[in-house]
This record gives structure tokens, sequence and C-alpha cells, in this order.
């Protein structure tokens, strides 16, 4: 994949910041990472709002998926299974973040891999969306043997807390193709491996894989006697796993499967906290999946620029 022209193709926009903000507080060139302030990320397979899902259909449900990310209070989610309504439902009740995303589908109908962002903290630098295939800028398109259009969604935020920019992504792969998910981690791993230097990277997905799997070593592990650039914020706190761990509970709590739900950080990247929310409400659970959630700390860049060309830059 060429990464330029993908980022190319799929840039939304771009906003020039510069002017608009006291780049001469951005002063923290020795800082290191203890001294950044933690970012709250969530995973959330919200599950799609068109399934006959009986008594857990979207509207008996949606207030309970709003209340657990509330809960938590991230401040970014991305989100898996995500329809139109849902997301304008977001929009409705979590003002205080931004929701971006489009349909996997070429004509803009059917689920997204949506990502929602806290307005008070961040800002939108670059967003874009490729799709998981050999033809990435092709919405709709799939390949190998994936059984639906699969894709990822992308930031480049600029975090005011911290005055530095970090990528979050997040996707969701196929649920029937085997050669497709590792095809996908591969392009996911890829991505990130080019972006710029000293680049930080969140992502967020449910992988549909376990573990053990070829699609987890893909994104994880050696390849091409090449470590990888991103590592799992959970196995980092729980080295020798948290059993029962299983992510995906058919609205029943079910704790015992596989977790096939991850946040990845990047190496530079300090996981402070990882864990699943197994959380429910008078029995009911928001969603066929639990949520995951993970507390990190950006890497200090040995410079903060002190000027917007970073900020409003492309890459």
């Amino acid at each position: 994949m060429n990464r330029f022209r993908m980022l190319k193709n799929q840039l939304v926009f771009v906003i020039a910041f510069g002017a608009c903000f006291p780049w001469h507080l951005a002063h923290a060139q020795n800082e290191d990472k203890n001294s950044t302030k933690p970012l709250r990320a969530m995973s959330f397979n919200i599950r799609l709002g068109v399934a006959e899902d009986g008594d857990n259909h979207w509207d008996n449900r949606k207030d309970l998926v709003i209340q657990t990310i509330r809960n938590f209070d991230p401040d970014f989610v991305g989100t898996q299974e995500t329809w139109n309504f849902q997301a304008e439902y977001f929009r409705q009740k979590l003002p205080e973040y931004t929701y971006v995303g489009r349909s996997r589908q070429q004509d803009n109908n059917g689920e997204q891999c949506g990502i929602l962002f806290r307005n008070s903290r961040f800002d939108r630098l670059v967003e874009g969306h490729f799709w998981l295939s050999e033809s990435p800028d092709r919405p709709g398109s799939k390949s190998w043997d994936s059984s639906l259009p699969r894709m990822v969604t992308w930031l480049k935020l600029w975090d005011r807390e911290n005055s530095q920019s970090f990528y979050v992504i997040n996707t969701h792969f196929d649920h029937r193709g085997p050669q497709a998910r590792v095809e996908s981690a591969r392009m996911i791993r890829n991505f990130i491996k080019e972006l710029p230097a000293n680049a930080q990277a969140v992502v967020t997905g449910d992988f549909n894989a376990t573990v053990d799997s070829e699609p987890y070593r893909a994104l994880f592990g050696p390849l091409e006697d090449a470590e990888s650039p991103v590592i799992d914020s959970f196995r980092i706190v729980h080295p020798e796993g948290d059993s029962p761990s299983g992510t995906f509970n058919g609205f029943k709590g079910t704790e015992t499967g596989a977790r096939i739900d991850w946040i990845a950080v990047s190496r530079s990247i300090e996981t402070v906290q990882a864990d699943i929310d197994r959380s429910s409400f008078d029995g009911r659970f928001p969603s066929d999946h639990f949520p995951v959630t993970a507390v990190v700390k950006l890497d200090r860049p040995a410079k903060v620029m002190a000027t917007g060309q970073e900020k409003g830059s492309l890459k």
C-alpha cells in the first residue's frame, strides 16, 4: 500500500490552526512521559441497531450504551457496528464528543467503524478511511475470503492537554474470512509503520480473532525479523492473562469466551490500566460485546514544536 497516495485520497480535511493557539506555551521539551496527562480509551462493539434482537433491540438498550460510555468517561471511543441512526443518537446524547465515521458500503448506507472524541480536549487535524482489501481507496471493496467489506477509520488528533498529536485507528475485521483477517492485520500494521517518524497511535477494534490466532500474531508478533510497531495494552497489564477474559457475551454476560476486542498502542506509549468493562444494568447488558478500556500516556517527544506547522500537517 502506498501511504502517501492513500493519505492524499482519503484526506477529508486538514485544518490550519497555527494562528489560533498560543504556541509559545508549548514549553515541555524536557518533560518525560510521566508528566503527560493520561488518555482514556475505549473500544465498543455496540451491536448493529437493525438486528432483530427482541428484548435486546437497540431501542431497549441504547441508553445503556450511553450510560456505559459515560461511566468510563473516555477521551475517545472506537465503535463498531454503528449505523447512521445510532451515530445520530451519539451526537444527540453525547454532545461533548464529536462523532466521525462513514459506512463501509459504497452507497454510505451500512455499518461504520466510528470514532467519538472529546471536544474539550482535542482538535481534529486529519481524518481518513481505507478499506481492508486490495483496493483500499475504493469504498465498499473487499478481497481474499472476506464475506463483507471491512474498513478502517482513522484520525490524527491534537491533544491540547499534552500539546502534541497522535493517531486513533478503529476497525472491525471480517467474521468469516480467516485469510481476510490476517491480511487486514498486516495492512494496519503497515499503515502504522509508514506513519511519520515518532508518530504515536492507539488502535481500537473488534478483530474477530483470538489472542492465539494468526491475525493476532500478524498485528503484534515479529514478522520478517521486524518488531511490531504496536503492543496489546491488555497483555501489558495482564501478562499472564486475566481469566476469564472473554469479550463476546451474547447479551448473557458470558465471560469465558475469546478476547476478540483489543486496544493496541505504539510501543512508546505507556499503558497504565487495561480492563474489560462487564457492567450490567439490572441484569441487562448494553451490547453483545463487553467494551474494553485502557488508560495510557503518550511519550513526550524530544521537542514540542512551537509553531502550527506540525499541527496542521498532512502526515
